[in-house]
């Protein structure tokens, strides 16, 4: 009741200092719901209960979750900023940064197999841990390649085009 919160409130915290708008924060910050599902859902498949060690698996999705996005959306604003159109910002960004984003979900969620399947000594306690994260990542990189870009056009405000002024028209 304590941890989670406190980690998450850090998490914005960092987000926002990194980020310096609330809006990119939301949307990189859209990732955690897409990775709870998979965790949840990863977690009833397997007849795991919720235990303080899923929790944990939680806290640690999410700053997976945290951090794909935030590769996604720094790439995209650096694009932004050197004088890309939203649009193709955006489809830039997916394209160049979908190899880290799956190498990120694919490191993890590997890594975590041989806590999943372990059936020795402490397995009661890894097994619902690795479960939420393999599952979560599972659903968050899927979602977060189609949400977050998705938002970030929604979201993001147009740059209007400079209005150009008609030459004047000598008086008569």
């Amino acid at each position: 009741m304590f941890v989670v919160p406190m980690a998450m409130a850090l998490i914005f915290v960092l987000l926002f200092f990194s980020l310096k708008t609330l809006r990119e924060v939301l949307i990189v910050a859209s990732g955690i719901p897409l990775g709870l599902v998979g965790g949840v859902l990863a977690l009833w498949l397997r007849g795991l209960p919720f235990t303080v060690s899923s929790a944990i698996g939680f806290i640690a999705l999410s700053g997976v979750a945290i951090l794909n996005g935030l590769v996604l959306v720094t790439f995209i604003k650096q694009k932004l900023q050197a004088g890309a159109p939203l649009f193709e910002a955006v489809h830039k960004g997916c394209l160049v940064r979908l190899r880290p984003v799956l190498m990120t979900a694919l490191v993890a969620a590997v890594g975590f197999i041989p806590m999943a399947v372990n059936v020795g000594v402490g397995g009661e306690v890894q097994r619902p841990l690795a479960t939420v994260v393999i599952g979560g990542i599972f659903t968050h990189t899927l979602l977060t390649l189609v949400v977050l870009p998705a938002l970030f056009l929604a979201l993001r405000p147009q740059r209007r085009s400079p209005l150009t002024v008609a030459p004047a028209s000598p008086s008569l």
